[in-house]
């Protein structure tokens, strides 16, 4: 049977597309969104060539069997010789994780923040106040906070949003590492979306203090309330 020109240049074509979107989205069995994948590719193509430090997104329905993430990662970033940054997220066991190789690389990018469940100061010290049990640990929850991915991983999305969700939330943590590295290496980035993955997160941190101040006023009026019960 011949097979035209055409045919052989499309399944090219194919195979080259198909290896190309393996190599800074390195896993996805979760998005399928060429768009997302794009940008993804784009932007980690451009910190690779301008850093040589290869971030790749790993997007995984399910961990192994017994296996952690932080192991999982492990065993991934054996099929890598170029210095790598992994962020894996696995949707069924609800984990998102940061790994670094060689370690020196966690110099570039602060990985508390990112991978932080708090969007901003003001939640940090809010919680602080209500869940610290001294200073140390007061101190640690009101200095946690920044975090670009499980803010809005946490927020519930109505059917058929769900990987709306995921999408943004990585693509906001993938985009904050590259521009954390990218700063740290003093390079600047042409594909950077700079505050604009901020805005998901803004929407997140209104909704989030309009839940604060209530909570503070029933608070207090609670107290004032229990005082003058004490005084009766």
């Amino acid at each position: 049977m011949k097979i035209s020109r055409g045919l052989i240049a499309l399944i090219l074509t194919f195979v080259f597309n198909v290896s190309l979107s393996a190599q800074y989205l390195y896993k996805d069995e979760v998005i399928f969104n060429p768009a997302f994948s794009a940008e993804i590719e784009k932007l980690g193509l451009e910190l690779y060539e301008k850093t040589g430090i290869s971030l790749r997104l790993i997007m995984l329905k399910e961990l192994p069997q017994g296996m952690s993430i932080v192991d999982y990662e492990k065993e991934l970033m054996k099929e890598f010789s170029e210095p790598t940054i992994l962020l894996t997220f696995s949707e069924n066991n609800s984990k998102v994780d940061i790994l670094a190789q060689p370690a020196s690389l966690y110099e570039y990018f602060d990985k508390k923040q990112i991978l932080s469940p708090v969007a901003s100061a003001v939640q940090a010290f809010v919680m602080a106040v209500f869940y610290s049990d001294g200073f140390s640990s007061f101190k640690e929850i009101a200095s946690s906070y920044g975090g670009t991915i499980i803010p809005l991983l946490a927020q519930k999305a109505k059917e058929g949003e769900v990987l709306g969700k995921y999408s943004g939330s990585m693509f906001n943590g993938y985009a904050d590492i590259a521009e954390q590295v990218a700063k740290s290496k003093g390079v600047v980035l042409a594909n950077a979306v700079g505050s604009a993955n901020q805005n998901s997160i803004l929407v997140v941190k209104v909704l989030f203090y309009g839940f604060i101040l209530y909570g503070i006023f029933m608070y207090i009026k609670r107290k004032l309330f229990i005082r003058g019960q004490k005084i009766e």
